[in-house]
């Protein structure tokens, strides 16, 4: 059997899987070229592939993304049409995400940006125009509770913020939320939350989901924080309100366009802290997804239905 790697970053724990599965060959493919080269004989793939990869790959029966997004599957018809099962990772990166989201905020209310300035320029005091909050009876509100928005819940709780959240999929709510409607409950939670947290997928449902009229419910002193992907929120309008001082503050740890150009305007916005997609990733994560991927392949082998299966229709 061949195994397919597309996801280059996964090659550093395959070695160990080609000792635990003599009979697998796994073969990375680094380039386009390379990857049609290789498909023509692999039964599976490790990373995404696109249409035309697919298209020669005959025999590809399963592939396993590298990560809980999978936003590239609507543009490969072929997952539907020939009925291949497609895995994703989650799970395995929600705790440091979540721990990565709590960062990101206690930087902002704590003024963690002006006050390292300070630092750098040898001077003691806070910055004048720094405004200080704390968290304590602070109320969040997360856009999308799957496994990432329950594990930044349970953080928001811990520090004893008073937790909301709308989901798209009706479920039991957990004793750290105090409250969990469906998405139509999205305007009121914008509209009450001092924190807001955007956790849900991209799909062609949430893409541009929150736009100016949404971003424009957002009370002048909330913080708002986007840690899933890029393209949900409107970027320009997000600027447009921190300059005239219409957020207390914002943190992005994904963009509309990745890597992020160094001449786009989101750089300078003032009171926003950017990070490079960074926070899916940890020793933790890494030994997490290799995990799901060798359960799975020991699954692929014997036979039996596969974990972490994602809804190709629904795209998550």
């Amino acid at each position: 059997m061949k195994v397919l790697i597309t996801a280059g970053w996964v090659d550093r724990f395959v070695d160990d899987f080609r000792q635990e599965f003599p009979q697998v060959e796994f073969v990375l493919a680094d380039t386009t070229e390379e990857i049609t080269a290789q498909a023509a004989d692999a039964e599976a793939a490790f990373g995404p592939i696109n249409s035309a990869q697919l298209q020669a790959a005959p025999n590809i029966r399963w592939i396993q993304a590298s990560s809980a997004g999978v936003e590239w599957m609507p543009n490969v018809p072929e997952l539907a049409e020939r009925g291949i099962t497609v895995c994703n990772t989650r799970g395995a990166h929600a705790t440091t995400i979540a721990e990565h989201t709590m960062g990101m905020l206690v930087f902002l209310t704590r003024g963690f940006g002006p006050l390292h300035k300070a630092q750098q320029r040898h001077e003691w005091g806070v910055p004048e125009g720094t405004r200080l909050v704390g968290l304590v009876g602070l109320k969040m509100g997360i856009v999308g509770l799957g496994n990432i928005g329950r594990q930044i819940a349970r953080r928001a709780a811990a520090f004893d913020m008073d937790v909301s959240a709308v989901d798209v999929n009706p479920m039991e709510k957990p004793d750290y939320v105090t409250d969990l409607q469906l998405m139509d409950g999205m305007p009121a939670l914008l509209r009450d939350s001092d924190v807001v947290v955007v956790t849900v997928p991209i799909t062609a449902q949430t893409r541009g989901m929150i736009g100016p009229d949404e971003l424009a419910l957002l009370k002048q002193d909330a913080f708002f924080i986007v840690i899933s992907r890029g393209g949900i929120i409107d970027e320009p309008t997000l600027i447009r309100m921190l300059e005239e001082g219409k957020l207390a503050g914002a943190a992005l740890d994904v963009a509309a366009t990745e890597p992020l150009p160094a001449d786009d305007p989101l750089w300078d916005a003032p009171n926003l802290f950017i990070t490079p997609h960074s926070s899916p990733s940890s020793v933790q994560t890494t030994s997490n997804v290799r995990h799901i991927m060798r359960e799975n392949l020991k699954r692929f082998l014997n036979g039996e239905p596969l974990q972490n299966t994602v809804g190709i229709e629904r795209g998550y």
